[in-house]
């Protein structure tokens, strides 16, 4: 249940804090003065799509937070749950949403960050919004299955889960299957592309790691005179005409000398000696390396001819030798599994025969249990449709398949299947007696669609589990009785679940268990959206207006007050019978 919902800095909302009660809330005021962006308002908390332009000008950002009351065992709690959201013994959720002018959307529950696709899977358990072109989605028959499902969901969620495993890879075993065919010339052309390519590599007899030795030894023959020189003069530094070596040697002779005199000097006496052995040992390995150093222009030559090579196959196939290598074990897996590609065809084309079958089986399965779901759900319809004034109107849930030569067989014939099933679905009514059977789109008025649309939500929503729904003029199109009996079928449904409604017929507001008047005010400044729960009095005006226009007479006034008075009246005699029905 909404308990409360605050809005601040959004479109020509300042601020406003609108307190719901259990019950009916209804939500009345002039075109144009804000009603629709409450809703929109809600539906941030609900993981719609924020956008920059819901922030007030002016501000900063736009702020909606709204406070809902789960009772135990709601499957909020559970889901709130699984995000690691803590919600107390009490129930209470507090849901925040903020809309930076930069279009940043910064969410929490109870405090908690969270993201805008776990909002999502949240939102649907906390309130479901039917707004006022919902009904026009009933002209629109690929809808139709979703509704049927929803009704029979307890029913048919077994059948679903196992039909959509096997759909999914029945689904992508035929996608495979379609590849292979389709690029079965293309399979050739590559096979023969890989197969060069891997005889070029092949060919070029690479080690591991050999492009970095050769540009080490090439590095090492292009600059060996400087390296030889270099070897040379360290020698002579050393060992030669500047007698590193003996002047080293004619201090540690002075030190060992004079040791005696000073037990002090012995550990400089150990480190001068252990240098003299080490520049020593260093002088016999600078010749050693010299004598070894010798300039081969052709091993130089061989050098740069194998690097070119090297530098050709890495245009082709990497940016070093072991990118090489790994791509041509790559290609050689895959040239290796084409060799194989006959078979996996063969395979694959059991495989999906023994998934076809499968599926065929589940979808058989699925469609009977929707079959025996409308009917139950067409007698619903029925039923609502009769305490909506279409007392004579009959109703009917279609489900029929659609054959396909590239369907799947089932009981002997080629039917279409998509990831819902072999079933299409849809409501078909004839509103007069005496009519046929027709589809919505070529029978149904405005106003019908409206009662037809309601009877379905108010049939959907004990299958659905939400506490608070909201509808938003869903009762356009319609007067007179038909727009009491809409009003009756609200304040029923709210028997037993929050409701709230935004309308224009007097007939609903008259049995408001909290009626909220939203206006618009202007100055020279700023535009502004205000909300006030009416008292009673202000709800007799707020209906004379409704009735009669903004000028409020007292024929109007008097009118009103029988209404709001004959709605209690109608609520206290129909409750005692509500509370014992299902809505």
């Amino acid at each position: 249940m909404l308990l409360e919902l605050t809005i601040r800095n959004f479109a020509i909302i300042k601020s406003v804090t609108i307190s719901f009660q259990r019950g009916l809330n209804i939500l009345t005021g002039e075109t144009g003065a804000g009603k629709s962006i409450i809703i929109d308002a809600l539906g941030l908390l609900l993981g719609e799509r924020g956008s920059v332009d819901f922030v007030r000008y002016g501000e900063k950002r736009a702020e909606v937070e709204g406070l809902f009351e789960l009772p135990p065992g709601h499957p909020a709690l559970k889901i709130c749950e699984g995000f690691g959201v803590q919600v107390d013994q009490d129930g209470m959720l507090v849901v925040k949403r903020d809309i930076s002018l930069q279009g940043k959307s910064i969410i929490r529950l109870n405090g908690q960050l969270v993201t805008l696709a776990m909002l999502r899977e949240l939102g649907p358990w906390l309130v479901t919004v039917h707004g006022q072109h919902d009904a026009h989605d009933l002209l629109h028959a690929d809808k139709h299955i979703a509704w049927l499902d929803a009704f029979g969901e307890q029913q048919l969620a077994a059948a679903k889960k196992e039909y959509a495993a096997l759909y999914a890879s029945y689904r992508k075993t035929r996608q495979d299957l379609e590849r292979m065919a389709k690029n079965e010339r293309e399979l050739m052309h590559r096979i023969d592309l890989l197969s060069y390519q891997l005889r070029e590599i092949e060919e070029a007899a690479l080690q591991p790691g050999e492009d970095e030795r050769l540009n080490s030894m090439r590095k090492k023959s292009a600059h060996m005179e400087k390296i030889f020189g270099g070897i040379q003069a360290a020698y002579r530094a050393l060992h030669g005409d500047q007698r590193g070596l003996d002047w080293l040697g004619h201090a540690m002779s002075e030190l060992e000398r004079i040791q005696q005199y000073d037990d002090g000097l012995a550990p400089m006496v150990e480190a001068i000696q252990s240098a003299y052995y080490q520049v020593e040992d260093l002088a016999r390995q600078l010749r050693q390396y010299a004598d070894r150093v010798e300039y081969d222009p052709e091993e130089l030559a061989e050098v740069e001819r194998r690097l070119d090579v090297i530098q050709g196959l890495k245009r082709k196939y990497g940016k070093s030798v072991d990118e090489i290598l790994e791509y041509a074990a790559s290609i050689q897996d895959e040239l290796e599994e084409m060799e194989h590609y006959d078979d996996r065809l063969q395979q694959l084309q059991a495989k999906l025969r023994e998934l076809a079958a499968d599926l065929a089986v589940e979808a058989l399965e699925l469609s009977m249990i929707r079959r025996e779901c409308a009917g139950k759900l067409a007698a619903a319809i029925e039923q609502q449709l009769k305490e909506l004034h279409m007392e004579r109107a009959r109703f009917a849930v279609e489900v029929r398949q659609r054959p396909d030569e590239n369907g799947i067989e089932v009981e002997g014939v080629k039917r279409y299947v998509d990831e819902s099933g072999m079933d299409q679905v849809e409501f078909l009514i004839s509103p007069n007696p005496g009519e046929p059977l027709r589809p919505l789109a070529k029978i149904a008025s405005g106003g019908e669609l409206s009662r037809i649309m309601l009877a379905i939500k108010t049939i959907l929503a004990d299958a659905e589990q939400v506490e608070t729904l909201i509808f938003d003029e869903v009762d356009t199109g319609v007067s007179g009785r038909a727009a009491q009996a809409i009003a009756e079928k609200l304040a029923r449904v709210a028997q037993n679940r929050q409701v709230l409604c935004i309308t224009h017929l007097p007939q609903v507001a008259s049995l408001a268990d909290a009626h909220f008047y939203i206006r618009k005010e202007m100055d020279e400044r700023e535009t502004v959206t205000t909300v006030t729960l009416l008292s009673e009095e202000e709800r007799v005006n707020e209906l004379a207006r409704m009735l009669g226009g903004a000028a409020v007479t007292q024929t109007t006034a008097e009118h009103a007050r029988e209404m709001i008075l004959l709605g209690k009246e109608r609520k206290a005699v129909k409750t005692a019978f509500w509370a014992d029905q299902k809505v």
